[in-house]
């Protein structure tokens, strides 16, 4: 069986996404770059950025999931080894070894042609694993990694929602946040457990912003969960989450649209009654006030 982005662990046919085991929560960290990352963009942003781009270029033609993986040991490999004098030709081996560690992770079938085009440098075979090699040692080895992914069912079954239609809705949504949000370099410092937290957060406003507050409590009173990180990482994410709102909801017209269906669903279930608003997060006390602003789809600000 290929590896899952949403199961990194080897035993998937043992997994239960409701009984996330804490480990999962305990070594997430052993799969993020290191905070020397954030150094080597500051010195030069455009390193990481070329890095990524490389990756996305060799990858274009797999699953979004293996890219992603892909930039995760790219991340992770910067981090550890960094890059003194970066060359275009590095990148491009760089770009062409992640990107055939995570074919080989997730089983994808593929060559070598593949992933190198008909443009640009070109790496002979033995070149490649050389590199690959270099990448693995400066990872520990660590290739199923523990990324956003592995936690959303999980947040998920804490709101408990029932309908199917729902839930692929919601998981959909944050998905998408998530693809996008791995470019972002603010975001680099946040745990994965807590990237997930705040995309979902944000679909579940986006989707059924009736239940949100309902959402946010069953978040934040989990016991993983730091609240004042998931503060953080909310909203660093917002630029993220709204970047894609107008995309998502302007190719339905009518009024019964996947938004209003899920409102209406939870508004039969519950009674809580909001003024279909906006909201923003506030740290006043140990217990924070999501607090209510107006509809537009404006950055949600924290006071």
């Amino acid at each position: 069986m290929d590896f899952s982005l949403e199961n990194p662990l080897a035993n998937s046919h043992e997994f239960h996404f409701h009984t996330i085991p804490s480990d999962l929560f305990l070594i997430e960290s052993d799969h993020m770059p290191s905070k020397v990352i954030r150094e080597i963009i500051d010195f030069d942003e455009s390193i990481r950025r070329e890095a990524v781009s490389s990756v996305l270029r060799v990858s274009c033609n797999f699953d979004p999931s293996l890219s992603y993986l892909a930039v995760n040991y790219l991340d992770r490999f910067l981090s550890s080894q960094g890059i003194p004098k970066p060359k275009p030709w590095l990148f491009r081996l760089l770009a062409v070894a992640c990107v055939s560690l995570a074919a080989k992770m997730k089983e994808a079938e593929f060559c070598i042609s593949d992933i190198q085009g008909d443009g640009g440098f070109l790496f002979d075979t033995e070149t490649i694993q050389k590199m690959e090699v270099l990448i693995l040692g400066a990872l520990n080895w660590r290739m199923r990694s523990v990324t956003p992914f592995s936690f959303i069912s999980f947040f998920i079954s804490l709101f408990k929602p029932e309908d199917p239609p729902l839930k692929q809705a919601l998981k959909a949504r944050a998905s998408e946040i998530i693809f996008k949000a791995q470019n972002d370099i603010d975001l680099l410092e946040f745990k994965p457990s807590l990237i997930a937290a705040s995309a979902l957060l944000y679909a579940s406003h986006e989707l059924f912003p009736m239940q949100f507050l309902c959402f946010r409590k069953a978040i934040s009173n989990c016991s993983y969960v730091n609240k004042e990180n998931l503060l953080q990482c909310y909203n660093a994410m917002q630029e993220i989450a709204m970047d894609g709102y107008r995309s998502q909801f302007d190719m339905v017209s009518s009024s019964d649209t996947t938004v209003n269906v899920l409102d209406q669903y939870f508004s039969s279930s519950e009674s809580e009654k909001t003024s279909g608003t906006s909201v923003t997060i506030s740290t006043d006390s140990s217990n924070e006030i999501w607090a209510e602003k107006d509809i537009k789809r404006r950055k949600i600000g924290v006071f």
